[in-house]
């Protein structure tokens, strides 16, 4: 049975941080039960929401393995909510954006991250099944923090003017 931490591994403890600058293995389907995968996902559903963010990382929460999950808000304010296993960005295109991102694993430090506006990821469904996605703006940001977090990078390795909110307020912060 997969065991899962219920409290996010966090950069402020230096074990958990080495973790999570561990680069993960891929996730084999042939060693877990159907039923497994689907607790799987349903725990980190519910950690990442009780966190109040929009994507975590198997490695977030103590697994080893390349998965994570997201929900993000579409334009229309609907959120949909992905569970990719084996995820990798395949294509990145031209345009790039600098944002504010925060991270659940750094908790009340953000910062301003330049990455891809869109991209191409492939991946596996819950079942095994191979896909693609094409994201782009806030959903291809999120699947580019994420796939850094399963590469052991954290995005205070990519960010500049790094502030803690406890110095700040600021609106609509998402936490990824």
């Amino acid at each position: 049975m997969l065991e899962i931490h219920q409290k996010i591994l966090e950069i402020s403890n230096k074990n958990e941080e080495k973790f999570l600058r561990e680069k993960t293995k891929p996730f084999d389907f042939a060693k877990f039960k159907r039923e497994e995968i689907k607790d799987l996902i349903k725990k980190m559903r519910v950690v990442m929401q009780q966190a109040d963010g929009i994507g975590l990382s198997a490695n977030q929460i103590g697994l080893p393995y390349r998965f994570f999950v997201a929900q993000v808000p579409d334009t229309n304010g609907h959120f949909k909510f992905y569970a990719i296993f084996n995820p990798e960005i395949i294509k990145t295109f031209d345009e790039k954006e600098e944002l504010e991102e925060g991270c659940l694993s750094v908790p009340q430090t953000f910062g301003l991250v330049e990455r891809n506006y869109k991209i191409i990821l492939s991946g596996q469904d819950a079942f095994g099944k191979n896909f693609k996605i094409k994201a782009w703006g806030l959903l291809a940001r999120v699947f580019q923090h994420e796939v850094d977090h399963l590469n052991g990078v954290l995005f205070i390795d990519k960010a500049k003017n790094l502030y803690n909110i406890k110095d700040f307020k600021q609106e609509n912060q998402y936490k990824i």
